[in-house]
């Protein structure tokens, strides 16, 4: 088993408890909302806390019908999130686990930096490509830059 990680950083304007609220607790309501045509729904089990288990269910057509997420860590004071991709479509045959460690930070501001260490866990002698890499940082940074339009556009949401 090979071990890799990644980590990135990126500022917004809106502050860590916004952010917090509506990427890592509401993202089952939320995400699907903002968007429809790559999320179907996210079905959560569990109290949200640790051990809770996350389906990620994605629209007709993807290529991935689902992945499944474990919430390892919830820190709502810190806001700080950990997780697990432990299953779902796509390249869970060459991959163990990925282990996702987020955290919102306050800016002088008023604003956040917001800083996601990526550790992919693989089987075997499977070695992931930048390609691979890239694709998952886009996808994720995707989703993160639709959800900060949405609370730029919508002021009192998740305030």
């Amino acid at each position: 088993m090979g071990v890799s990680s990644y980590s990135d950083e990126y500022s917004s304007t809106i502050p860590p408890a916004r952010l917090f609220k509506a990427l890592i607790l509401d993202s089952h309501n939320l995400i699907p909302k903002l968007m429809p045509l790559a999320i179907q729904s996210i079905e959560i089990s569990g109290d949200g806390g640790a051990g809770t288990i996350r389906q990620i269910n994605f629209a007709e057509g993807s290529q991935v019908k689902f992945i499944k997420n474990r919430v390892d860590e919830l820190d709502e004071k810190n806001f700080s999130f950990k997780y697990s991709l432990i299953e779902g479509d796509g390249m869970m045959d060459k991959l163990e686990k990925i282990s996702y460690e987020v955290k919102f930070e306050g800016t002088a501001d008023g604003g956040s930096m917001n800083k996601m260490t990526s550790t992919y866990y693989t089987k075997g002698d499977f070695v992931l490509t930048e390609e691979e890499i890239k694709a998952g940082k886009e996808k994720a940074l995707a989703m993160y830059k639709v959800v900060e339009a949405y609370l730029l556009q919508n002021p009192d949401a998740y305030a």
